[in-house]
C-alpha cells in the first residue's frame, strides 16, 4: 500500500491515534515516511519494534514502544541494547515472559540498564504459556516497578488473527 492509501484507509475509523506495527516495522522501506505523514495529518503515532534496528531516524514526536526479546523466543540475540540511548522519557520499554528464566533475565536488564528509572517498563505474558495471576504475584513478590499489560488483541480476537 502507498502512505496515500494508508491514509484512506485509516481516515474513515474516526481516530487520531494510529499504531505502527506487526512483525518489524523498521524493516519496512517507507515507515519514516510513513510516521511523518501521520504526524503531518495531526495523528499521534506509535512504533512498536522489536529492538534489533536503531530508532535514530523515527521522528521525536512519535511513541516508540521498545519490545525486547526475552530467551525463550530465542530471539534474544538480536536485541539492540544501544537503542535505549535512542529513547525518550515518554517511550516504553515491553518485556514478554514465557517462563520463570525470563522472568529473571528481564529483571537482570532492568537493573543493569536502568530501565524503569527512566521509562514506563511493561511486562506481558506470552498468551497460553504463562498466566497472568502467575507472572502477577512474581512481580508483586518483587516489589518490581512494572506495569503488568496483556496481549489484549488476543483475548478480543482469535489468537492467531492477524491485522487486528
Amino acid at each position: 500500500m502507498s502512505i496515500a492509501e494508508i491514509l484512506d484507509e485509516i481516515k474513515p475509523m474516526k481516530t487520531k491515534l494510529v499504531e505502527v506495527t506487526g512483525g518489524e516495522p523498521m524493516v519496512q522501506e517507507n515507515v519514516i515516511p510513513l510516521m511523518k505523514e501521520l504526524l503531518k495529518n495531526k495523528y499521534e503515532v506509535l512504533l512498536e519494534t522489536s529492538g534489533s534496528i536503531s530508532l535514530n531516524e523515527v521522528p521525536d514526536e512519535v511513541k516508540k514502544i521498545v519490545d525486547f526479546k526475552c530467551p525463550s523466543s530465542d530471539m534474544s540475540n538480536k536485541n539492540l541494547w544501544s537503542i535505549v540511548d535512542e529513547l525518550n522519557t515518554k517511550d516504553e520499554i515491553k518485556f514478554v515472559i514465557g517462563d520463570r528464566g525470563d522472568y529473571n533475565w528481564t529483571k537482570d536488564k532492568i537493573t543493569k540498564y536502568n530501565l524503569n528509572k527512566q521509562w514506563t517498563v511493561l511486562i506481558s505474558p506470552v498468551f497460553d504459556k504463562i498466566t497472568l495471576d502467575k507472572l502477577a504475584k512474581w512481580i508483586l513478590e518483587d516489589n518490581l516497578d512494572v506495569r503488568l499489560q496483556l496481549q489484549m488483541h488476543k483475548y478480543i480476537w482469535d489468537p492467531d488473527m492477524r491485522a487486528v
